[in-house]
């Protein structure tokens, strides 16, 4: 399987599981993740959320033919955000490697973002030819600012995690050995308490 799902102690994990592409997403991917998502969200014990990926990547964004026969147009980019955003739950991205193009969008609308050193943020929109989906824009411009979304957007810029840290794109930096304790260090709270409880705070946040 290329997505993978499971929950222990109230904790839900989602891991993309194609290293040899990079985690590169096809349609049939993103539809595989916001099912994920939709099948956590209906679990009574689930408190927190970590999305990771499987190897030195966290995602190079959608597959290249995929992308070249539409793909990059594709309403699941916005779905998949969307349903990340909605969850009831803390939800962490425990980035593993580089983040591109627009698997960033997920990655935008968690709580939380931890990242290994060395990963790159990225989203070449602007180079391609393609519009960023909706709400990735105001999600991004409301961590980091306009002027930094548009190094991003508009500039094309690759932006360490290391950089990213300073500019609140990234929350906390990890060890690769330590990236998915530290994010389940980050959810105790959560799991400690009620579901209801976590909702309502998270409301408050919004």
């Amino acid at each position: 399987m290329l997505i993978t799902r499971e929950i222990v102690g109230g904790i839900g994990r989602i891991t993309i599981s194609r290293p040899a592409k990079a985690n590169s997403l096809t349609g049939a991917m993103l539809a595989e993740l916001t099912a994920a998502f939709d099948a956590l969200a209906a679990e009574p014990a689930l408190r927190a959320v970590i999305l990771t990926g499987e190897g030195r990547v966290f995602s190079a964004g959608a597959d290249l033919d995929e992308a070249r026969a539409g793909l990059a147009l594709s309403p699941e980019w916005e779905r998949l955000s969307a349903r990340v955003a909605s969850m009831p739950c803390l939800t962490i991205a425990a980035l593993n490697g580089t983040a591109a193009g627009g698997a960033l969008g997920m990655v935008l609308a968690c709580d939380l973002r931890l990242a290994v050193p060395g990963g790159k943020i990225f989203y070449p929109v602007m180079r391609l030819g393609f519009l960023p989906q909706p709400s990735d824009p105001l999600r991004l411009r409301a961590l980091v600012g306009p002027a930094r979304a548009k190094m991003i957007l508009m500039a094309g810029q690759k932006i360490p995690v290391e950089e990213a840290l300073a500019w609140g794109l990234i929350d906390r930096l990890a060890a690769p050995q330590a990236l998915l304790d530290e994010a389940e260090a980050l959810a105790a709270d959560a799991c400690a308490a009620g579901a209801a409880h976590g909702a309502a705070i998270k409301r408050m946040l919004e």
